[in-house]
């Protein structure tokens, strides 16, 4: 990828997650429970203004300052790494994740999330948790991957 298809990729993602969280807010009351597939997913919107599983909850100024630390090291990476597009890959995603959540917490004091695994005791999440999750899964493999053909001698990918 070049530096331009990463920006779009950024801004795209970082558009789809507030459009979902915008439609959530328009449309579904908050607390509600609406199924979208029975016994698997559920949207519920909740205000989360802590992390996952309300960890530090209402301690915003925690989480602004870890955002743009963890946006300066994620844009440093990016532009360090942009010769490698599973390296590209994942800290887009990661940055379109981080800023997604960060935007919430400037705008609203809180971060909207809709997600409910109904399978699974999970916490509610939204779309930038999971582009965050997805990135560093990704992110992981190029660097197994990268780790594996350097101690093979191996160029193959």
């Amino acid at each position: 990828m070049i530096i331009g298809s990463v920006t779009v990729l950024i801004i795209v993602l970082f558009l789809i997650d507030q459009w979902i969280k915008y439609a959530v807010v328009a449309h579904i009351a908050l607390g509600a429970v609406h199924q979208v597939i029975p016994g698997v997913l559920s949207l519920t919107y909740l205000r989360n203004n802590g992390a996952a599983w309300s960890m530090l909850e209402g301690q915003q100024w925690f989480f602004y300052i870890v955002s743009i630390i963890a946006l300066a090291v994620l844009i440093y990476f990016l532009i360090r790494y942009r010769t490698d597009w599973r390296y590209e890959l994942g800290l887009a995603l990661m940055i379109a994740g981080t800023l997604g959540n960060f935007v919430d917490r400037i705008r609203q004091g809180f971060v909207v999330d809709m997600f409910q695994l109904d399978f699974i005791s999970f916490p509610i999440f939204n779309f930038a948790d999971s582009c965050l999750t997805v990135g560093v899964i990704v992110l992981m493999i190029a660097i197994l991957l990268e780790d594996r053909r350097d101690r093979t001698g191996s160029s193959h990918e």
